[in-house]
């Protein structure tokens, strides 16, 4: 997987904790980044679905994805 380098501003005391527990930063923030992502998509895709519910096909008892039986 490709990388993007980026920055951003973290508060000093929350710095500090993380030096001397030995967090690693950058994995944490990749960690939140990716979670923060995946909620947001899910929220779209609700959102989505609210908008565009799902419906009842009429046709659907017609269709033979397989070919006859």
């Amino acid at each position: 997987m490709a990388s993007m380098r980026t920055t951003f501003t973290l508060d000093e005391e929350i710095a500090k904790k993380a030096q001397q527990l030995g967090v690693n930063v950058s994995a944490a923030a990749r960690q939140g980044v990716a979670d923060a992502v995946e909620a947001a998509m899910a929220l779209s895709d609700r959102l989505a679905y609210v908008e565009h519910p799902e419906v009842a096909d009429p046709d659907w008892t017609s269709a033979e994805g397989w070919g006859p039986q």
